[in-house]
């Protein structure tokens, strides 16, 4: 199957795609984050279902500095296709917040290279779309 980013590109000028099923989480498409990162106002604010990981690790915050996380396992669904991932807790508000100001649009987290490989996602922007079928 086919998921068109089109509208978010347009609209945006970034690759988003929201889950099926609640709660109606909207992810960044990003080809060049080395982790699946899940911003900590989430956590608070949904009725997300996850489950906490006993692992930290340190990743890039969104301001460029050396950052520790927590990390969590959460099955979301795309594509009609549910899909069990782990994400990195991030606090990103300020940078979330100011994104949502300017575009409208409320951003949850991001996809990033271990999503993308792990379900043969591949990015088509010729085509503006994801193609989520792994042939």
């Amino acid at each position: 199957m086919k998921i068109p980013i089109i509208h978010s590109l347009n609209k945006v000028g970034l690759p988003l795609v929201v889950t099926r099923s609640r709660p109606h989480l909207c992810f960044l498409v990003d080809t060049g984050s080395s982790h699946n990162v899940m911003f900590s106002y989430v956590l608070n604010a949904s009725e997300l279902t996850y489950t906490p990981i006993d692992i930290s690790h340190s990743i890039m915050g969104i301001d460029g500095t050396p950052t520790v996380v927590n990390q969590i396992e959460t099955t979301l669904s795309f594509d009609e296709k549910d899909v069990s991932t782990t994400f990195s807790v991030l606090d990103a508000t300020n940078a979330i917040s100011q994104i949502q100001q300017e575009s409208g649009i409320q951003i949850h987290g991001i996809l990033g290279i271990p999503f993308l490989t792990q379900n043969e996602w591949i990015l088509d922007f010729k085509r503006q779309t994801i193609n989520t079928d792994a042939e």
